[in-house]
């Protein structure tokens, strides 16, 4: 992998975590403000898929490697 692709590989999840962070403070103004458990539940859907996101490209980033 180029040094390029990894740089850009390093600001996509860089992007996502930072998306990630405002999932979770959103959720937990939700929670707060006592808004409906059914949208609460979507938007730790939609976090949970961006934190796979970012495991599939940091295993893209950093290989297995077996030794």
């Amino acid at each position: 992998m180029s040094d390029q692709d990894q740089s850009e590989l390093r600001l996509m999840a860089a992007r996502l975590r930072q998306e990630h962070e405002d999932y979770d403070v959103a959720i937990n103004a939700m929670i707060k403000i006592g808004c409906d458990a059914l949208r609460i539940q979507r938007m730790k859907k939609k976090k949970l898929v961006i934190k796979d996101k970012i495991s599939k490209i940091e295993d893209q980033i950093i290989p297995d490697i077996i030794a």
